[in-house]
This record gives C-alpha cells, structure tokens and sequence, in this order.
C-alpha cells in the first residue's frame, strides 16, 4: 500500500532482524517502500536487509543499533536519511522479554524489559519524527502486545506494553497536526522464534504450545509474522490517514 505515495518513501523497521520485524521489512518493502533495519546485531540486521533485497528488488539498509543508547539511535537515524532518504514510516518493534514471577522479578530484569521497549521506543521516536514534521506527512507503528491486559509472569512486559499504547495515543496528538499518524498494534500469540523459546521453557514440544493456544482463540488458529505485517501495512499507507491513536488487538479474537 505505501507505493501509491511515493516510491521514495523511507521506512525503518527496530528489531527486524527476525520474527515480526523481518515480516514487516519485508512486507513494506513490497509495498514499494525503501526499507532500513535496525536491530542491536548489527550483522543479523545486514543479512535481513540482504535477502529481502533479493526477494523484493527493493532497497533495504541494515544498521547495529541498541534502542535503548541515545546516541547511538540518532547516529544510525542519521545514517538512514543520509544512506536512503530520510524515513518518515517508523515501526517500533525491538524488544525483549524477562519473564518471572514478581517476587522473582529481579531489578534488572525490570530495567532492562523497561529500556528497550519504553526508553527505546522513545529515541527512536523522537529521532524519526523531525524528518515526518519536515515532510509533514509519516507513519509511526508500534508494537505492543495482549500482555498489555495482564500477564502472569510478565509484570515488566505487560507494564511496558501498557505504557507504550499511552505513548502512542500521546504522540497522535502531539504530531497530528503534521500529517503524521500513531498506532499501536496489540498481538497476541504468533508464531516465533520468541514464543518457540517459551515452549522450550516449559518444557513442551512448539507444535503442541500452537496447538493448545489455538484452542482458546475464537478463529482457531495462531497468528503468523505475516498477519502483523498485513496489519502494519495498512497503518503505513495514505488510506490509513484517518486512523491516528488507537490499539489494535491482532489475536483471533477477543481478549477478556
């Protein structure tokens, strides 16, 4: 959908090295967009870049970045504009997990879930909205998650999923004047490497983890990377001009 912009439109992609991020990469690289991944392995990030070229035909730019360091999101923002053009789509989606019980929850294990995911979507934010403000037009997407609702286990990550749905009704209304719009999408179970490493956790083949998720989901089946990507799509077109603000729940379903 961003081709009927502009051909020239810059999109960046944080933590889209694997998983959802590399299905969006790639997703809007389809789309016509020239795409830079960010992702804290810098190698990983060039390798995605390289075969999603090769797929697409499209222009991708693969960057080391750590989402949570100030400056060196503004130096690898500066590298994008200056490498492919200035971006003005902008899908957060780095991230990590810590998972315990609170009582377990170590300080750092708070921190560092807290870090990336607040103070991570936040550089990259601010890093990227000056070049939307200056074309008066952009796309910012973040991912947020159904672990937003509650979680056990997950008090780090359902706090910081929580507070990036505020973060982003805020900077609609901060931006909207620019023509720049600010969704969250909220997942629920995909299909990933990070969900594999939570069967593997518990101590359960990923195939019977799908099967006895996909019980409780009204389509019954579990998402995939590319139904986020359809979805993030959407948001970074010119027909989502009017959907600015909100948190879309991705999950087959209804959540109590």
């Amino acid at each position: 959908m961003v081709e009927q912009r502009d051909s020239r439109i810059v999109a960046v992609v944080t933590g889209g090295a694997n998983g959802i991020g590399a299905a969006v990469a790639q997703r809007l690289a389809q789309d016509g967009a020239s795409v830079a991944i960010l992702d804290l392995d810098a190698e990983a990030a060039k390798e995605t870049a390289s075969v999603i070229a090769k797929r697409t035909g499209a222009t991708l730019y693969g960057v080391g970045a750590d989402v949570s360091e100030s400056s060196a999101v503004d130096r690898a923002i500066d590298q994008v504009a200056e490498e492919i053009g200035p971006p003005t789509i902008l899908v957060n989606n780095a991230g990590i997990t810590r998972d315990n019980l609170l009582f377990k929850m170590t300080v750092e294990d708070w921190d560092s879930v807290m870090s990336v995911h607040l103070r991570g979507t936040f550089l990259v934010t601010r890093a990227v909205q000056r070049h939307m403000v200056e074309a008066r037009w952009g796309r910012i997407i973040t991912m947020s998650s159904v672990a937003a609702l509650g979680n056990r286990g997950q008090a780090n990550y359902s706090a910081a999923k929580a507070g990036l749905q505020a973060f982003t009704k805020t900077t609609a209304i901060e931006l909207g004047g620019y023509g720049v719009t600010a969704n969250a999408i909220a997942p629920g179970f995909i299909a990933t490497e990070m969900t594999a490493k939570t069967a593997e956790r518990m101590g359960i083949s990923f195939d019977e983890f799908k099967r006895s998720a996909a019980k409780a989901i009204p389509v019954g089946r579990v998402g995939q990377p590319e139904d986020v990507a359809a979805l993030a799509s959407f948001l970074a077109s010119e027909e989502s001009g009017f959907v600015s603000g909100q948190v879309i729940y991705l999950a087959g379903g209804p959540r109590a």
